[in-house]
């Protein structure tokens, strides 16, 4: 990271900009179901109001649209907060206004303020740049540690640092990316990329990225059968991408070329509908029948999976193996994740890339049993494609 961090400055009564991910799941008495997201964020608060700056905090939760939608308020991230920091967290009903500001300019050294979601107001999302000097007001450095939202030039990551003379890295942003460079610039070999999810179209920017740099390249979730269809094979109900039969095909033969070895699974299960109670049976690839539906990996491929990354000195993971929200779909994935943290206790760095694949990780309560994983799933993916994230390169640069 060439640019400027919270080591690098002091925060001593200063009044510092925050923008953080607090954008967690909520469930229906708006109570969080994941504090993942918001823990991550406890180093960067901690460091700055143990400098004694004051710290307002901003983030968005969910897609609002630019409305006031009350079952979408940062207020229980507030009190969770209270609650892991063991120190009151100050709430505000509006992230900009005449209100904002005179509590702003009230807080004393060591003192927190949450705003009110960011995307109650649609210049935010659009970058505008009266919303972001709003924002802006009254304070004096701007601290980006919302990864997840790195991706995104919005009013509350790029704009504001246009009314900054200092905009630093938190130690969120710095570790994704110091663990996420371990893959793209220098990765320890034999290096394996694993991805799921539904969509080749989602994927192909880091599959083509990442050709050039893995070992092997495992394929897992409902792309899984556009690939098998380029292959020619029966896929019955399962999903798939037609337009993209082609692009599979093509994506096989650069491997090809390339001496890289994509290892699609050679058992599937199969489902005869996509809930849960489904009738479910494993066979291979050969033989889905017509009627059924492909909704996981098998256990021989999971199976074979382990074998291949036994020796593995690195592993990145974007994207489940199956669709494991379904109790009866979750075998691969969650087998999966429990074997990258038998390689991880050998010494392999095990970088899970956000998004669903965290979400698996989660439900199983073994993040700090991987070396890492990423806030941020369009973020890291985004990353993983070699793009640039306009809310870290709008950050200071050192000197």
């Amino acid at each position: 990271m060439k640019k400027l961090n919270i080591d690098d400055v002091s925060f001593a009564n200063k009044t510092i900009l925050m923008r953080a991910d607090f954008n967690v799941p909520l469930d229906d008495q708006q109570n969080i179901t994941d504090d993942f997201r918001i823990r991550a964020a406890l180093p960067s608060i901690s460091k700055i109001i143990n400098d004694g700056g004051k710290l307002i905090l901003c983030s968005h939760l969910g897609r609002p649209k630019g409305e006031r939608k009350p079952e979408l308020s940062l207020k229980p991230v507030a009190e969770k907060l209270t609650g892991l920091l063991n120190k009151d967290v100050k709430f505000v009903i509006d992230c900009i206004g005449e209100e904002v500001e005179m509590i702003k300019r009230s807080l004393k050294a060591g003192e927190i303020l949450l705003l009110e979601n960011l995307r109650y107001y649609k210049e935010e999302t659009k970058n505008n740049p009266e919303f972001a000097k709003k924002l802006a007001t009254g304070c004096d450095i701007f601290v980006n540690d919302a990864f997840g939202t790195a991706h995104r030039a919005h009013a509350s990551t790029e704009g504001v640092t246009k009314y900054f003379e200092k905009n630093v890295a938190g130690y969120l942003i710095n570790k994704e990316i110091d663990y996420l460079s371990k893959v793209t610039v220098n990765p320890q070999t034999p290096f394996y990329a694993i991805l799921g999810g539904a969509k080749i179209s989602g994927k192909i920017d880091v599959i083509q990225n990442l050709l050039d740099k893995v070992d092997g390249l495992i394929i897992g979730g409902a792309m899984t059968f556009t690939f098998l269809k380029a292959k020619g094979y029966e896929i019955g109900l399962s999903l798939l991408e037609e337009d993209k039969i082609a692009l599979a095909r093509e994506i096989l033969d650069e491997s090809k070329a390339k001496g890289v070895n994509i290892i699609l699974p050679e058992y599937i299960l199969i489902a005869d509908k996509f809930e849960t109670g489904a009738s479910v049976k494993e066979v291979s690839v050969k033989e889905i029948p017509a009627d059924m539906i492909g909704v996981d990996v098998g256990q021989k491929s999971v199976e074979k999976f382990k074998e291949i990354l036994a020796d593995a000195k690195t592993v990145v993971w974007n994207g489940p193996l199956g669709a494991f929200e379904i109790p009866e779909f979750s075998k691969g994935t969650f087998g999966l994740a429990e074997y990258l943290v038998e390689i991880t206790k050998k010494g392999a760095v095990t970088i899970v890339g956000g998004g669903d694949s965290a979400a698996a990780v989660n439900e199983l309560g073994i993040n700090d049993k991987l070396s890492h994983v990423s806030t941020g799933g369009g973020a890291s993916l985004e990353f993983l494609e070699g793009k640039v994230l306009p809310g870290i390169d709008a950050l200071t640069d050192k000197q």
